[in-house]
């Protein structure tokens, strides 16, 4: 039998995503998984306590505070290098011997990654998914529940579904070959943060279904190779 499939989770804030995933794994939904790691890069998220709790290792790494650019820098070109200079120590740290997993789930981490940090991790076959509310090819980036609401009061929105998408990440935003869709209909009459309430519903659950699809296939790719 091969090894579970490791599991790295990122995330910036409260971290529901990140606990769904823990429950799930204790749960066996996740089958012959565990979460080795959390990485969080925001100082006060509160992933940190869910991760303290589960008894998982956490590290926290952001772009300023660790020095990789300055709080203050305005010039566009020394922050593209200054991310790029990020990514490729997180990749690097990624890839060390006790941290190296086999699949890194972003769970809310509010952080659009570039080549420099997706290049080595895809050549280490490691997997990256990404939680994203909206359908395929549709509110690209941020604010994509606001965007889709906005469209539906104008009429814009198409079939009046919104949606949200687990996928794989790539370096365009939110353009990675989808894994996991669900539809959602806006309803009239709904205020956006009723929409909101309803789609962060439906994330937990798909963001487990996903990575439990993805653990499944590389666990398989594992037993292959065996």
């Amino acid at each position: 039998m091969a090894d579970p499939c490791r599991i790295l989770v990122m995330a910036s804030g409260n971290g529901s995503n990140f606990q769904a995933l823990i429950d799930a794994v204790t749960a066996g939904r996740i089958p012959d998984s565990k979460i080795v790691r959390l990485i969080v890069n925001r100082g006060k998220a509160y992933a940190t306590t869910r991760a303290d709790l589960a008894g998982i290792p956490w590290e926290y790494f952001n772009l300023i505070s660790h020095g990789f650019q300055a709080k203050a820098e305005k010039d566009q070109q020394k922050i593209q290098e200054s991310r790029d200079r990020y990514d490729a120590a997180l990749a690097e740290k990624l890839l060390q011997g006790d941290f190296k997993p086999d699949l890194v789930v972003l769970a809310g981490w509010m952080y659009v990654f570039g080549k420099q940090f997706l290049d080595p991790i895809e050549a280490a076959g490691i997997k990256v998914i990404n939680l994203h509310p909206a359908l395929p090819g549709k509110y690209d980036g941020a604010g994509a529940i606001e965007r889709a609401f906005n469209d539906f009061k104008e009429g814009k929105l198409e079939n009046n579904k919104t949606g949200i998408m687990v996928h794989y990440v790539i370096d365009k935003v939110d353009r990675g070959e989808p894994i996991l869709v669900k539809e959602i209909e806006c309803r009239a009459g709904e205020e956006l943060h009723q929409l909101e309430e309803r789609i962060h519903a439906q994330e937990h659950e798909l963001i487990v279904e996903a990575a439990a699809k993805v653990a499944r296939e590389l666990v398989a790719q594992k037993n292959k190779t065996q």
